[in-house]
């Protein structure tokens, strides 16, 4: 009787190269679905971005046609319009991703993953309590950060505990509080990466990866945080919010 191919026992590499590759999204595709998200928080992104272009390139063809050069005034002024008009969806991008993730546990943690320069964020809060409140924790040249995810009046004991515990096993290091949030003396979540950023260094870069070692001995809290825009999928730890 004849054999097949597939009682040959064909090589699993060789079925797997048969086996249609995901495609790569282009960078056309990932505009493509921020402006999608964007339009859905804000439904006015599609007119203000228009705008913008066509106000752009309006002023280059005046600019060309007072200089009688309109025609190189316009091929420059498309390319800055589009610009302009890219620079209008990213701001509306951002702030619809922040309306997308607001409430949801964890989403302190996803708008610090946006910090630059040099710092280290756990990716488990350090505290939590059975309301959800939490504390994530940084580790940069300005020393420590605590920040906070909850109301005022639940997370100030909160912050305060944590310092403490932070101090304990760090006496000289600079540790900065900062609440996220809604109410007074908060900072908004969108305005949260910003406010770390702005913090001045007071360590050198081999005494800030110190102080990330030593912390690593303090550990935290295993609780999954939604990544990026996606929150829903994130599920608090039961037994860490049981207190374990």
């Amino acid at each position: 009787m004849a054999r097949t191919k597939s009682d040959a026992g064909e090589p699993a590499e060789a079925s797997s190269k048969k086996q249609k590759k995901p495609k790569k999204q282009r960078w056309y595709h990932q505009v493509w679905a921020a402006y999608q998200m964007t339009r859905r928080q804000d439904p006015m992104v599609t007119w203000l971005m228009l705008a913008v272009f066509l106000g752009i390139v309006a002023v280059a063809l005046l600019i060309g046609v007072l200089t009688g050069h309109w025609v190189y005034a316009l091929i420059v002024g498309v390319p800055f319009g589009v610009l302009g008009a890219m620079f209008v969806l990213t701001r509306k991008a951002e702030r619809a991703a922040y309306t997308q993730i607001a409430g949801q546990p964890g989403a302190v943690r996803a708008a610090l993953g946006t910090v630059r320069g040099g710092w280290n964020f756990d990716d488990e809060p350090v505290a939590v309590t059975r309301q959800q409140d939490l504390v994530f924790r940084g580790v940069g040249r300005p020393g420590v950060v605590l920040v906070s995810e909850g109301p005022a009046h639940r997370v100030t004991k909160l912050l305060a505990d944590e310092r403490k515990r932070t101090v304990r096993v760090l006496p000289n290091v600079p540790v900065t509080l900062i609440q996220v949030g809604d109410g007074e003396g908060q900072v908004p979540l969108p305005k949260v990466a910003r406010q770390v950023q702005k913090m001045k260094k007071r360590l050198t870069r081999a005494e800030a990866a110190e102080v990330g070692k030593r912390l690593k001995a303090l550990g935290g809290v295993r609780l999954p945080v939604p990544k990026g825009v996606d929150p829903m999928n994130a599920r608090p730890d039961r037994k860490g919010l049981r207190g374990r």
